[in-house]
């Protein structure tokens, strides 16, 4: 089983970058999809992006489309999370996760998740 650990998070202010990593440890990514998750405080866990096993596809919340960029460099067993132009509305734990087979943009179908690493905007 692969073991996932995030880091990067920190604070930040309105309008800036942050890039968080995900380290993959057991296992090669090469067979995972890779995807993104936040959560805010009270607030269900929501989709942010994904990107298949190759690299070639990626998928996007429409809430980040634009600003966030998802990679993954399957040498290091590692993905990336660029996040430009960061609103207050982005605070929250990000999770990284992977599941075999197809890209999903659904919570409940990752099998394998990190610890989170908390993302916090100030206006």
């Amino acid at each position: 089983q692969v073991q996932l650990v995030e880091s990067g998070g920190g604070l930040v202010q309105a309008g800036g970058s942050l890039r968080l990593s995900c380290a993959a440890s057991g296992r090669t990514l090469i067979r995972y999809v890779m995807g993104w998750f936040r959560q805010a405080p009270g607030e269900e866990r929501e989709f942010v992006a994904t990107i298949s096993q190759s690299g070639g596809i990626t998928d996007y919340a429409d809430s980040v489309k634009g600003r966030f960029t998802i990679s993954r460099d399957n040498g290091k067993n590692t993905v990336a999370l660029q996040m430009n132009s960061l609103k207050p509305e982005d605070t929250a734990v990000y999770y990284c996760a992977a599941r075999r087979m197809t890209s999903s943009r659904y919570v409940n179908e990752y099998d394998v998740w990190g610890q989170g690493t908390q993302v916090t905007v100030s206006s």
